[in-house]
């Protein structure tokens, strides 16, 4: 084939429009929205807020043995191991069940299950009580050998009818939801919506989380409600964490009262500013860093630290809230595997299925202040909505396991050095997670100028104080929540019939310390 000049020049011609395609794109990995807002605070044309607030999810949890497909299960009523055939006891998530023909076992046995799954239901054992309260098993058929065990599986509870009266103020519970006055929405997530509320006999203002109960139907779910109020609980004696006020519940709904932070989150103040003074991240850094400790000290893993969970008080003092991700009862040396967490915030070791233990907060913490110092994320992805396939999670996943974190030039030595520790891919030589664990967070030079004991008792000035012109002043929380229309759906009971009641007993709680407060009002 000849060539001739007029297809030297085509080509030149689209040499010259792939560079300048090419130079389109590094302005756009720079400046991906370069209009100007119509207003502070106001999103450009064509950004859409959503993208940045990436709920956090668990992943559900499954284990294949022999055909089997075993979840970690809560049972109510009493149940027997098909393997070893004793009682299945204990708190929390006692045993495993096959999601498919719904055998038994206890979490020790279920690898040693010989009995391959049928993927059918099998016939429920009877539990019967003697003349002495002891549970006896009624076989359908002679006694078997342990070597080739016939399923036991729990026998679901009755569905209790639910009276409006057993769920009404009484002298188990103090407050119910006529005490408050519901003012604005000013959140929503996955499965709760948050509220602004005074409480009328004191006029003081609280936010209020409120959970459907319809939503918490899985046996997970209610442990993790629990989780949370308990964390909640633990949560009121320090400084930079949202305490709680009250927990009560009706027939449909359960309540958190917990503290109001007027000044928004650190997610709403970095869409203004984009990125943060060094001084700035730095103090804010250094308070949560003295929030995730006392968790850390108290056995509590967070596991949920992003910018949307970081708050303002009307000083500027931080505080952390939304406990929902929370692994209690970690003692140290121990570890969990579930794998959990907001999807640009996870750690390589839950990414990797290792077990792992307090180290995932301080690579949270690591991303969290990358993405103050540098106004991204460390794994932000190029191009990535020109190309579906680098849009994905796993592909997210993928950048975080494998991709060299690039510390931005523009940021000091010292800096520079604490991403570093953070953003360790190991979490053996993360740092916090040394020999001397949090001091070696305390001693790091980019900490040095900190004055840790001041610090903890909120004698620092902050550097940033949010615009507040009134208690009620909700300036500093995103329009599209505080723009909803303030109320409760109407019950529907053909829903409320199908919930077992008896998961939620006791879920009532007064906070003492704040209910002192109030009397001296």
């Amino acid at each position: 084939m000849i060539k001739t000049k007029g297809d030297d020049c085509i080509l030149e011609l689209l040499a010259l429009l792939c560079d300048q395609k090419r130079s389109r794109r590094k302005r756009n990995k720079i400046l991906l929205f370069p209009n100007v807002p119509p207003a502070p605070g106001m999103p450009c044309a064509g950004e859409d807020r959503s993208i940045y607030r990436r709920g956090a999810r668990r992943w559900r949890k499954l284990y294949r043995v022999n055909g089997h497909i075993f979840q970690a299960k809560r049972f109510n009523r009493r149940a027997f191991c098909a393997f070893c055939q004793d009682r299945i006891w204990g708190l929390g998530r006692q045993g495993f069940k096959c999601i498919q023909c719904k055998l038994l076992v206890h979490k020790k046995c279920h690898k040693l299950v010989q009995k391959p799954c049928s993927n059918e239901h099998v016939d429920p054992i009877e539990v019967k009580e003697d003349a002495n309260g002891e549970g006896t098993l009624g076989l359908r058929s002679s006694v078997r050998s342990r070597a080739d065990p016939e399923p036991l599986p729990e026998t679901p509870p009755a569905p209790a009818p639910v009276r409006n009266e057993d769920l009404e103020p009484g002298s188990q519970r103090q407050y119910s939801l006529d005490d408050f006055e519901l003012i604005r929405v000013i959140g929503r997530g996955s499965y709760a919506k948050v509220l602004m509320v005074e409480l009328k006999r004191t006029k003081r203002v609280y936010a209020m989380k409120v959970i459907k109960k319809a939503l918490v139907t899985d046996d997970e779910d209610i442990d993790w409600v629990q989780t949370e109020k308990h964390v909640f609980e633990t949560a009121s004696n320090h400084p930079f964490l949202v305490g709680l006020h009250s927990c009560f519940q009706t027939p449909s709904r359960l309540f958190f009262v917990i503290e109001f932070v007027r000044g928004g989150d650190l997610m709403f103040h970095m869409q203004r500013q984009r990125r943060l003074p060094e001084e700035h991240a730095r103090f804010y850094a250094a308070e949560i860093s003295l929030a995730l400790h006392f968790l850390h000290e108290r056995g509590v893993i967070y596991r949920d630290l992003k910018l949307d969970n970081v708050l303002l008080d009307h000083e500027g003092h931080i505080k952390l809230t939304d406990y929902g991700m929370c692994k209690e009862g970690v003692r140290p040396g121990d570890t969990t595997s579930t794998f959990c967490g907001t999807p640009n915030y996870i750690a390589p070791e839950i990414l990797r299925g290792e077990e792992y233990g307090f180290s995932v907060d301080w690579w949270a913490l690591g991303v969290l202040t990358y993405e103050m110092l540098a106004g991204r994320s460390p794994f932000d992805i190029a191009h990535a909505a020109d190309n579906p396939d680098q849009n994905t999670e796993d592909y997210l996943f993928q950048v975080i396991l494998e991709k060299t974190i690039r510390i931005p030039r523009s940021l000091s030595v010292k800096a520079a050095s604490v991403l570093k520790g953070f953003l360790n891919k190991s979490p053996v030589e993360r740092l916090g997670c040394g020999d001397n664990g949090f001091l070696d967070i305390v001693n790091h030079p980019f900490f040095k100028s900190i004055e840790w004991e001041m610090l903890e008792q909120k004698q620092v000035v902050p550097p940033f104080k949010p615009r507040l012109e009134g208690e009620r002043d909700l300036a500093n929380f995103p329009p599209e929540f505080t723009d909803e229309p303030v109320h409760l759906t109407p019950d529907d009971h053909t829903v409320i019939a199908d919930i077992d009641q008896s998961e939620f007993e006791g879920f009532e709680y007064v906070n003492p310390l704040l209910m002192s407060l109030e009397d001296c009002v």
